[in-house]
């Protein structure tokens, strides 16, 4: 168990750093509205709450959490149901929930649950043939597309993409027929490439079959080069003017609306500096190969699918993120794993973290 621990110090020192660096960038965050007054104090509590969920998940050996993950998936379905009656309404769209004076967000939350039954019913099928495949292929589809659904009507396109990349984690690792890959993506092709002749060469009629709300979805996509987006203005701005340490403590470069959440990573460059940036790159290095490591020695295959999905998430959000704030990728709600200011997101990765170092003391792994 010492080992263990003494091993495990790999993972939360830079997990540690990336916390710091987050509270150094709470503090300057009132600097940009008077909503985030209170930012510092929240999220000290939540990464207290993600280490404690930690260290109690430690306690207890979660080898039959698959088991009862499909009661989980139902009640998130519920919770997706109930915010798009209850929801808060932000900026258009309803993606909180607030229960008993808490606010949170299904969405991530189903992204837990649907990682857990996903790979419950991967692991417990029995595939003897090509059609048994196809059965389990399509039933996972139904059950990546009923919360895919419902989060598309708040709408939240960031959670519909961490919904599909579980599936298609857990559908690699299966090892299926090679031809279903194939034709998987095949399709993808085909799809795309009639949404994009659709966009350029019949939109009216396009709209029509989509509707205004998804067009508008795409045509932001599509034309997010030409630099027309306030937020990624002063975004790009800031990481140009940017010195090797930054503004520093109570000062801001610039101001960018949605700095502590969406666009963290140019916020921590002008408060403090290129060598934060640097800094934030090597701890989530050191992060992902400690957890390749750790999972690649998991024996059980339903540890390892699911770690892999959490893995497959973690990947997609370092990677957006970052590029996104870059003016490489359009602008989604992409949080920075650890950093970005958010209950919900921030907690949720504790809880795949803290199951993920469970499996770790499972004698199985």
């Amino acid at each position: 168990m010492k080992k263990v621990l003494n091993k495990q110090l790999i993972l939360f020192i830079p997990l540690l750093i990336l916390n710091i660096i987050s509270l150094f960038n709470m503090s300057n965050a009132k600097l940009i509205s008077d909503v985030y007054n209170d930012a510092l104090l929240k999220q000290i509590i939540w990464f207290v709450l993600g280490y404690l969920i930690i260290f109690l998940l430690q306690k207890f050996k979660l080898k039959k959490v698959f088991k009862y993950s499909s009661y989980f998936y139902f009640l998130t379905i519920f919770l997706l149901i109930l915010v798009l009656f209850l929801g808060a309404d932000t900026n258009g769209a309803k993606c909180w929930l607030n229960l008993f004076g808490f606010s949170f967000q299904p969405s991530e939350l189903a992204k837990l649950s649907l990682a857990l039954y996903l790979t419950h019913l991967a692991t417990n099928a029995k595939i003897k043939n090509i059609k048994a495949e196809f059965f389990l292929i399509i039933k996972l589809f139904i059950i990546t597309l009923i919360p895919s659904i419902l989060v598309f009507l708040e709408p939240d396109t960031g959670a519909i993409i961490n919904f599909l990349i579980i599936l298609f984690v857990i559908l690699i690792m299966l090892k299926l027929n090679k031809w279903w890959y194939i034709t998987g993506f095949s399709l993808i092709i085909l799809i795309g490439t009639i949404f994009i002749i659709g966009y350029f060469y019949f939109q009216d009629f396009f709209i029509k079959i989509i509707g205004t709300s998804l067009f508008y979805r795409m045509d932001r996509i599509i034309n997010f080069a030409n630099g027309n987006s306030y937020q990624l203005e002063n975004a790009l701005i800031t990481i140009g003017a940017t010195s090797l340490m930054g503004v520093g403590l109570g000062k801001i470069l610039l101001y960018i609306p949605e700095a502590p959440t969406d666009f963290f990573f140019a916020f921590t460059l002008g408060n403090y500096g290129l060598i934060s940036g640097i800094i934030i790159i090597i701890a989530f290095i050191i992060i992902d190969f400690y957890l390749i490591h750790l999972v690649n020695n998991f024996k059980n295959n339903s540890f390892k699918i699911f770690s892999y999905t959490y893995l497959g998430i973690l990947f997609f959000h370092q990677i957006y993120n970052i590029s996104m704030n870059l003016g490489l990728l359009p602008i989604m709600g992409i949080p920075l794993p650890f950093l970005s200011y958010g209950g919900t997101n921030t907690l949720i990765n504790y809880l795949f973290l803290g199951i993920i170092l469970n499996f770790q003391n499972i004698k199985e792994y």
